[in-house]
């Protein structure tokens, strides 16, 4: 499964080296252009899934999780920091909606409090990712973003119908 997942965020680093090099562009550039792509795609899913946060913490999830693969891949800890900024907010917006039961689990719903608690964990990686970007740590923040792709398939394979 390791070597894997290592071949897979060596793919993609790979591609990005690519892209990188055939498009050019600048620093700002691309940060601009991440920056309209992650407003849009959260603005679309808002109206898409009625305010449904825990898709909105999904989507946003799945922009974050890409740009923290290629950065965690260039070993660009300023990069990952600055992906992971987004989810801040989305867990405790997801948990409100739990509250108020605006978000229902498709499989298992008896089991919404595993979910949250799944989700708290979550968050605290999140956030353990983020300080080993502050530290530029690479091997800490592969090791770590590694660990949140299996949080991410075992809730999807526990709470979202396949």
């Amino acid at each position: 499964m390791n070597r894997k997942i290592i071949s897979i965020l060596i793919g993609i680093a790979a591609s990005v080296v690519i892209s990188l090099a055939a498009f050019g562009g600048s620093e700002h550039d691309e940060k601009h252009r991440v920056d309209e792509h992650k407003h849009g795609a959260q603005a679309q899913s808002k109206h898409e899934h009625g305010g449904n946060p825990l898709i909105e913490e999904m989507v946003a999830l799945d922009i974050v999780f890409r740009d923290v693969v290629s950065a965690v891949a260039m070993s660009d800890g300023h990069r990952v920091h600055g992906a992971l900024e987004m989810m801040h907010g989305t867990m405790e917006k997801t948990h409100e909606g739990v509250k108020h039961g605006t978000v229902t689990l498709k499989k298992n719903a008896n089991r919404l409090s595993d979910f949250v608690e799944q989700d708290k964990q979550f968050h605290g990686k999140l956030e353990d990712l983020a300080k080993a970007a502050h530290k530029n740590d690479g091997s800490a923040m592969l090791s770590l973003t590694k660990d949140l792709l299996d949080r991410c398939v075992k809730c999807h394979r526990d709470f979202r119908m396949p």
